[in-house]
Parts: structure tokens; sequence; C-alpha cells
């Protein structure tokens, strides 16, 4: 088990790694060639792509992945009603376009938002392929997908937004990706949809997957309403800034995090028949990511203005406060996830939508309070970290009495990571007081912490920081006895 795990977490790494790069590298570019309302006018569209996909993939793909008895009748089954869900949203979104522009008094993003609902046709179809290839752990298939499609995406992302297409660009980029790594990961899984619909087995699946979508949808509805109320109440520059802010953590930290969840979630459900077994995993997982991501999130933070500075220019200096509130927050994503992950793992999707409807009535309250009372940006982000770190609690809770995990112990196994981020944090921050050009400033910072964090792990014996270094000392001599033996 262990064996085909870490097999998969290489090749998950290998994708998100190989994605990262090229995204993060399209990313930069385009963003030091556009100005802030063109990130907040992509922000305002978004909010209805995000949750269409949510609809198409999130609840019937995770029955897929977890239904024990899956045939190919299933897949063709739930690939119907994906699609169908996307051509009912398509048309939907098409026609209301012009409304929901005139209601921001932005004219401009008819058609981009129109043109990018295309995508959600696209991942009916890619949704069914990538659960059949978390199913099996087959990770080495969506990895090379990713990586041609950002290769492809980035080429025409950067060509245009050079060339001055503003939106367009952006646009373009978004829907070439995900296209082109629909073919991709088409040409090397077998399964192609066939002319069958069962509704006996639509149905089973669909009980399954319901909770998971409603919950997907509550999610991504709450975070979509922020975007929703900053873009009405303030401006889509100051939309932009928060953005942009909220992007690269958000970004790192769901690529670190999601190296790890499929794998979890596949090997959860395996083994969801043995209680200690799913809490070994889980609490593995836990000390695992939270020792990566929240080393990186405290680096992210120190270093955000000379970072800042650097890579998309002085004009979006604005969004540094933004970002380190938003690496505050995503630190905090492998406590979230791997709880999430863990209930999904072992097929109660009843607790989890349960636990949604929860957490976004804090999440709301707080939104309203911050947006619409108080009317400062910076507060509606300072809300999120504290609703967002009630909701860890939130998240924890059921796994106590499911698989004996309960928050306290989680909190004794991910403070090692945040300690030691910390004292690094404290010791790299006075460089940026050395008045340094931007690029020293930020090696040094991050050099010292890195060298910080490594040294107190290591003089503090952190179980986590063994375990990874073992963990990859196994990788390399495995490596070299296939080589040996071949």
């Amino acid at each position: 088990m262990k064996s085909s795990a870490m097999k998969a977490l290489f090749w998950r790494f290998f994708e998100q790694g190989g994605a990262a790069i090229v995204t993060l590298i399209v990313q930069v570019v385009m963003t030091r060639h556009l100005d802030p309302a063109s990130i907040g006018a992509l922000a305002l569209i978004q909010v209805f792509v995000n949750i269409g996909n949510v609809i198409v993939q999130s609840g019937l793909n995770t029955a897929i992945i977890q239904n024990p008895d899956l045939s190919d009748d299933d897949c063709s089954t739930v690939f119907w009603m994906s699609l169908s869900a996307s051509l009912v949203i398509f048309v939907t979104v098409f026609l209301f376009a012009p409304h929901y522009a005139a209601f921001y008094q932005a004219p401009s993003i008819i058609w981009p938002l129109r043109v990018l609902m295309l995508v959600l046709i696209v991942n009916a179809y890619n949704s069914v392929q990538e659960a059949l290839v978390t199913r099996n752990l087959e990770f080495n298939k969506t990895a090379r997908s990713t990586v041609v499609a950002g290769v492809v995406s980035c080429v025409i992302g950067v060509t245009m937004a050079i060339k001055g297409f503003g939106l367009w660009s952006l646009v373009a980029q978004l829907l070439s990706q995900q296209l082109v790594k629909c073919i991709v990961l088409a040409a090397q899984v077998p399964w192609k949809p066939r002319a069958v619909f069962d509704p006996r087995r639509a149905r089973v699946l669909f009980g399954f997957g319901w909770k998971l979508l409603v919950s997907g949808i509550l999610d991504q509805g709450y975070l979509s309403l922020t975007d929703m109320i900053v873009g009405k109440v303030f401006t889509q520059s100051d939309l932009g800034y928060m953005t942009n802010g909220k992007k690269y953590p958000q970004y790192l930290g769901v690529m670190l995090d999601s190296i790890i969840q499929p794998v979890m979630l596949s090997a959860t459900a395996r083994m969801q028949s043995d209680i200690d077994q799913v809490k070994r995993i889980v609490r593995r997982a836990l000390k695992t990511s939270t020792f990566v991501i929240v080393p990186a999130m405290a680096m992210f933070a120190v270093a955000a203005d000379p970072i800042v500075r650097i890579v998309f220019g002085e004009q979006w200096l604005p969004s540094v406060p933004f970002l380190q509130l938003y690496c505050i927050i995503f630190a905090m994503l492998p406590i979230d996830t791997m709880n999430l992950q863990a209930l999904n793992g072992l097929g109660r999707s009843d607790l989890f939508l349960k636990l949604e409807i929860v957490k976004k009535a804090i999440g709301i309250t707080t939104i309203c309070i911050t947006a619409l009372v108080l009317r400062d940006l910076h507060a509606i982000v300072i809300g999120q970290v504290i609703s967002n770190t009630v909701c860890t609690f939130v998240n924890a809770y059921p796994n106590k009495r499911l698989i004996h995990y309960g928050y306290l112990e989680q909190v004794r196994d991910v403070l090692p990571a945040f300690a030691l981020a910390a004292v690094a944090a404290v010791v790299a921050w006075p460089i940026g007081n050395l008045g340094w050009a931007p690029f020293p400033t930020a090696v040094a910072q991050v050099g010292v912490m890195a060298v910080v964090f490594v040294l107190l792990a290591m003089l503090f014996r952190v179980e986590a920081f063994s375990y990874l270094i073992n963990t990859l000392v196994e990788l390399i001599m495995k490596k070299k006895a296939g080589g040996e033996e071949s």
C-alpha cells in the first residue's frame, strides 16, 4: 500500500510541480501586462465559471472514485448527466450575461463571460477522465496532460497579453488550458463515452454525489459572494488587488495540498473498514502537508513586499497586505482538507454537507459585517482569517468520533510546524528593514527562514521532518535499485 501511494505521490508532485512552474510563468507575465481592473473583471466572470464547474464536476466524479462496483455504463451515465448540466448552465449564463454586466456597469465583460463558459462543456468530459485516473492512482497520465496544457495555454495567453488583448488574453489562456488538457488526457485514458444512460445507476450515483455537490456550491458560492460584494461596493481595481493578493498564496497552498489530498482520498476509501488505519493515514497526511505548507506560507508572507516588486512591479504593491493575510488563511489549509477528505473517504458526505452549512453561515455573517457595515477592504480579509480559524474547529469535530482523532490531538501534531515557522519568520523579518534592493532582500529572507526552520527541525527532532527525509532517501534508493536491475 505504501509503495503504490508513494509512487502516486511522486507523479502527483510531478503533475502539480510541472503545472505550477508553467502556470506561474504565464500568470506573472500576464499580470505584468495587465492592469488591476482587468484582473478584477476576470474575478467577476469566474464567479459563474467556478460555480458551474462545481455543478459539472464536484459530486458525480467523487462518486466514481468512491464506488466499489464501478462499471463502464456508470461512467457514461455520469458523463451524460454532467454534459446536460453544463449545457443548461451555459445557455442560462449566456442569456443572463447582459443583466449581470449592467449590475456592475461593466458591459465589456458580456462576451468574455459567454465565451469562457464554454469551459464547462469541456470539463463535463474531462471530469470523468480525471476521476478514473484518481481512482486508479494513475497520476502520471494527468501529469503529462497538465504540463502540455500549461505550455500551450502559456504561449497563447502571454502572446495575447503582450499584444494588448487585456481581459480576452485571460479568457483564452483559461479556455485553451482546459481544452488541451482534456485532449491529451483522452489520448491516454481508454474510457470513451457511449450512448448509454442507466436511470437506476444515475439515482445511486447522484445519491452519493448530491450532498458533495451542494457542499461544493455552498463553498464556491461563499467564495464568489466575497468577489461579488467587493466588486459592487468597491472598484474593480480594488477587487483586482485583493484577487492578486489571494491568488498566489491560494495557488501555492492548493498545489502543495492537492499533491497529497487525492492520494489520501483513494487510500482512505480503500481502508475505510479499518478505522485505526484510516486515522494513521489522515494523521500522516496532516503532519506531512502541514510541515511543508506552513513554512512555505510563512516565507511568502515575510518576503511579500520584495517579491511583489520583483515579480509584478510596483503598481501591484497595494496587494501586499492582502497577500500576507491570505498566507495565514492558506497555512491552515491542511487542517481543513485532511479532515474533510477523511469524511469523503469514509463515505460520510452527509456530515460534509452539514459542516459546509455551518461554516458558510459563519463566513457570510463575517462578510456582511466587514463589507456592508465596516466597508473596509482590509477588514474583509482579516474577518476571513478569523472565520477560517474558527472553521478549522468545525471541520475537525466529527473525526473525534469517527476515527478518534480530535482537534487537540491534531493541534499537537501541527504545532511544531507552526512554532518553527513563526520563529524563523521573526528571525528573517528584520532583513526587510536593511534598505537592500528587492532581489537580495527576498533571497536573504527566504534563505534565512529556510535554514532556521530546518536547523530547528533537526535540533528538536521533529517527526514530520524525519519522515520526509527517510521517505526521500527510500525513493532514491528504490530508483537506484530499479536502474541497476534494468
